[in-house]
C-alpha cells in the first residue's frame, strides 16, 4: 500500500505494469475524499511533444527504487480516460474512469468528488 506521505516521493517515477513493461511516468496520485487514501494515479505518456494524462488505480500497486508497478496491463491502462497534461478531470467524468477498470463508483460527500489530486 502506498501511504500519504509517500506520495510526492514518487512524482516523475517510471509507472509499470504486471509483466514490468513501461506505461509512462507518474504524474499525480489522486486520494479517495471519504478515505483519503491514494486511489488512483495519473500517468504522463505519449510522445515528448504530445503528452496526455491516463487514469490507473493504486490498488495492489508496489513501490520499487525508481518505479511504481500497477495491476493493470500497460494496454488497458494507455486506453483509459484521458486529459490533457494541464486539464482538471471534471467530476462529471469520475465514474468514466472506474467503470473502464470495472471498478464500482460512489460519488463523494453531497455528490461531489471523489478523488482530490495531492
Amino acid at each position: 500500500m502506498i501511504h500519504s506521505a509517500d506520495i510526492r516521493e514518487w512524482r516523475n517515477q517510471d509507472v509499470i505494469d504486471p509483466r514490468g513493461r513501461k506505461i509512462g511516468a507518474l504524474e499525480a496520485v489522486y486520494v479517495d475524499t471519504a478515505t483519503d487514501a491514494p486511489a488512483m494515479a495519473t500517468v504522463r505518456t505519449g510522445l515528448p511533444t504530445r503528452y496526455k494524462l491516463v487514469f490507473v488505480p493504486l490498488d495492489e500497486a508496489t513501490l520499487g527504487p525508481g518505479y511504481v508497478k500497477v495491476a493493470h496491463p500497460r494496454g488497458l491502462v494507455r486506453k483509459a480516460p484521458s486529459m490533457g497534461v494541464d486539464d482538471v478531470l471534471p467530476v462529471e467524468r469520475e465514474a468514466e474512469v472506474y467503470q473502464h477498470y470495472d471498478k464500482p463508483y460512489e460519488p463523494g460527500a453531497d455528490r461531489g468528488r471523489r478523488l482530490a489530486r495531492r
